[in-house]
């Protein structure tokens, strides 16, 4: 049986405030208008940005979920050094890169566009992501149960 790999960057040792400036450029050099940090208890949280789709400027913004990336540290049994909170906060904003630049290349070939790719973080009217509505709407958008 082949063993698990490990999680992405789980070695980092760059400082999350870093990674998440070299996002914010790599943003705004992909052509976004506006690119904010959010933070808790003084360590970045989420980025928002805004750019232009083919139906305006849109807001989206990309959640960094410090808690999750930990626990999945933890159930890896990388080296126990590596299940600081301070640790997962690094590895999380490093995927969160990868991630960005993933999205950006297959945009940049025109497989994709970046409304379709960043669907699940556009901001709706009401403030909520589309999969913060989805999920706290029981799993229902505009497209109703999917029936008929």
């Amino acid at each position: 049986m082949a063993s698990q790999s490990k999680i992405l960057n789980y070695t980092t040792k760059i400082d999350a405030a870093r990674t998440a400036g070299e996002i914010q450029a790599i943003l705004a050099k992909a052509g976004a208008s506006g690119v904010a940090m959010e933070y808790a208890d003084g360590e970045p949280a989420a980025l928002g940005f805004t750019m232009l789709t083919q139906f305006g400027p849109r807001q989206f913004v990309l959640p960094c979920n410090v808690e999750r990336v930990q626990a999945v540290l933890r159930r890896q049994r990388v080296p126990q050094a590596m299940w600081s909170i301070e640790q997962a906060r690094r590895v999380a904003w490093r995927i969160l890169k990868s991630w960005v630049e993933a999205q950006l290349a297959i945009i940049q070939t025109e497989m994709v566009t970046l409304d379709v790719v960043m669907l699940p973080y556009m901001r709706t009217d009401d403030g909520r992501s589309v999969s913060e509505q989805y999920l706290e709407d029981s799993g229902r958008l505009l497209l109703g149960a999917g029936e008929g």
